[in-house]
Parts: C-alpha cells; sequence; structure tokens
C-alpha cells in the first residue's frame, strides 16, 4: 500500500469514526448478551488492505483513543488492537485473499483472540472479572458477530482505501492483463503446433 497524506488523513478519519460508532452505538447493543466489537472488525480489515506495520499503527492509535475516553488502563486495548493489526497484516503479506468469505473469518478469528486476550491482561493487571464458562461463550458469540459485521465493513474499507493499493493500481491490472494474454497465447501456439505436427509424422510414416 501506498500511505501518501491524504491516505493517511483518510485511515485517520476511519479509526475516528469506528472508535466514535464502538462508544456511541455498539457499546449500547447487546447481541445475545454480548456487546459487539467494531473496533476489532475495522482494525483487522485495515491490517488486510494496508499491511503490518500500518496495521499494527492504526491498532496502536484505535486503542489509545478508546482507552482515552473511557479513562481506563491506557495500554491495554492498544496491545490488543496492535496485535489484530498486525497479524491481520502478517496474513496479508503471506497469502492471497482468493475468497469473499476470508476477510470475515479471519476477522472473527482475530476478535476473538483479542477478546481472549483483553480479559487475560485484565486478569493478570488485577481487575475484577468474571471467569467461568460465559467467558469462553462471550469471546465465541463476538467472534461470531464480528464475522457478520466483516462482510460489509471489508468492502466498503477496501473500496475507501483503494487509489492507494497496490492489487488495485493500475499499473498492476495492466501488468497482470498483459501476462494473461502472453500465457494464453502460448497455450494457444503451443496446442497448435501439437495439432500441426501430428499429421507430419503420419505422412512421414507412409513414406518409409
Amino acid at each position: 500500500m501506498i500511505i501518501t497524506p491524504r491516505i493517511a488523513l483518510r485511515l485517520a478519519l476511519i479509526i475516528a469514526i469506528a472508535v466514535v460508532l464502538q462508544l456511541s452505538f455498539f457499546s449500547l447493543l447487546s447481541v445475545l448478551g454480548v456487546t459487539p466489537d467494531l473496533l476489532s472488525v475495522v482494525i483487522g480489515s485495515l491490517g488486510l488492505l494496508v499491511g503490518a506495520v500500518a496495521g499494527a499503527v492504526c491498532g496502536f492509535a484505535a486503542g489509545f483513543l478508546l482507552d482515552s475516553a473511557l479513562l481506563q488502563t491506557l495500554g491495554v486495548s492498544s496491545m490488543v488492537l496492535l496485535s489484530v493489526g498486525y497479524l491481520a497484516g502478517r496474513y496479508r503479506e503471506g497469502f492471497e485473499i482468493t475468497n469473499s468469505l476470508v476477510a470475515p473469518l479471519l476477522a472473527a478469528g482475530l476478535t476473538a483472540l483479542g477478546a481472549a486476550a483483553f480479559s487475560a491482561i485484565q486478569l493478570m493487571l488485577g481487575v475484577e472479572t468474571q471467569v467461568s464458562l460465559l467467558v469462553l461463550r462471550e469471546i465465541l458469540l463476538k467472534g461470531l458477530i464480528a464475522f457478520v459485521l466483516a462482510v460489509p465493513a471489508y468492502p466498503l474499507l477496501r473500496r475507501v482505501l483503494r487509489p492507494a493499493l497496490v492489487d488495485d493500481s493500475p499499473a498492476r491490472r495492466r501488468i497482470l492483463s498483459a501476462a494473461r494474454l502472453r500465457s494464453r497465447a502460448r497455450r494457444r501456439g503451443g496446442s497448435s503446433h501439437l495439432r500441426g505436427g501430428a499429421p507430419a509424422r503420419r505422412v512421414r510414416g507412409v513414406a518409409s
């Protein structure tokens, strides 16, 4: 991804809007007794789009804003969301996204992992929290809700950041189109050579 001042501004606006939506809307919702985690979905999607380093930076910034707004221990949400953005970016750098379900599934897994890490950090910091099978249920439900949220969120973020994505750049599309054309030409040339070579062998066999 090419980070320009305009794209950096878009990323900052995306993070700010996601934090505001999480605090003002999603934190007030209760789906099967669980609060949806929009921030993990957004940061995971950004990591898939911008890479590991930029995804980690976006996650840290979002977590810092969230902790500051909630007046809670600084760094907890930052560490969790930083890890979500980094892991999503590492996946994108190592593998190609060839299916539309990859992004939602990855967002679901990272959200569940982030919820588990958040609970573990709270326990280590001595924050009073319930430890029971209900915590596991909450983590699984958060992952399921994240899958549903990522279905529209990832394409929307990809559309917003499309000018900076290398995969969607016009030059790359032209290069890929030219490579496909050359590959098709080679395949056609090879098949026509085989079709033309068979009669020649039959003629030499008759002559002998």
